[in-house]
């Protein structure tokens, strides 16, 4: 059966959905080669909805937040939002891997990698710019919370890989025997801020799917980072490298 999907906001130019980690964006064939419908084909026939356009999109092994305009020109004012760096987005991740440092900016070229993953550069002509804080939740166990300035693929997957702390679950950019032991990538879209026709709009969703972002520990990080946008100031601090 196919996966219900949940929505956060329905307004009259955009809804905010959650996505469930595992689904694929689009429809992807599977296994035995018989194709399956991906969140935003779901999205659209479980609420019938006649136009239906994605203004970004999730790995497959993140959930969380995902925002879907319902006409073209709203698709086309979050294209401009996005573009010029206008939507606030804020995800958490898991690591059992200590990482190079705590807190900071992860910035470089990301360039192509075997088999296709990414790989963060020494260079910076049109770098990948992401903010981070983190804190440890459980032995060998360490909660990030990072925000994107950039919209690159697998961006905040190899930020992480290059801090020596790949996230949990995460079979490209960690050791596969490993992360295929876990219930899921531990990576999740936690809140989006924006402004859009002349109101602002705050979107926050804990996780609701896997053992870790569940547990006891999960807690403490959840609550102290209830406001994430209260931890990371506005403007890119370009000295810090």
């Amino acid at each position: 059966m196919a996966q219900r999907i949940s929505t956060i906001f329905r307004g009259q130019d955009f809804w905010v959905v959650d996505k469930p980690a595992g689904l694929d964006f689009h429809s992807e064939a599977d296994e035995t080669g018989e194709k399956q419908p991906g969140l935003a084909v779901l999205l659209q026939q479980q609420y019938e909805l006649p136009e239906l356009y994605p203004v970004h999109r999730l790995d497959k092994m993140t959930s969380g937040l995902v925002v879907f305009a319902l006409n073209l020109s709203a698709a086309q004012r979050f294209q401009t939002l996005f573009e010029q760096r206008e939507v606030e987005k804020y995800y958490l991740a898991i690591s059992t891997h200590k990482p190079k440092k705590k807190q900071g900016w992860v910035k470089g070229d990301m360039l192509p990698a075997r088999r296709g993953s990414w790989k963060l550069a020494n260079t910076q002509t049109n770098p990948a710019v992401t903010q981070f804080i983190s804190q440890s939740s459980r032995p060998n166990e360490r909660w990030f919370l990072l925000k994107p300035h950039t919209g690159k693929t697998h961006q905040l997957r190899v930020a992480l890989k290059s801090l020596g702390a790949p996230i949990v679950g995460d079979c490209r950019y960690d050791a596969v025997e490993k992360a295929q032991h876990e219930d899921r990538g531990y990576l999740h879209a936690y809140a989006l801020r924006f402004e859009y026709d002349g109101e602002d709009y705050e979107f926050a969703l804990k996780p609701e799917q896997g053992e870790r972002f569940l547990s006891d520990a999960a807690g403490a990080c959840l609550s102290e980072w209830q406001w994430p946008w209260r931890f990371f100031k506005t403007k890119e601090k370009q000295d810090d490298r």
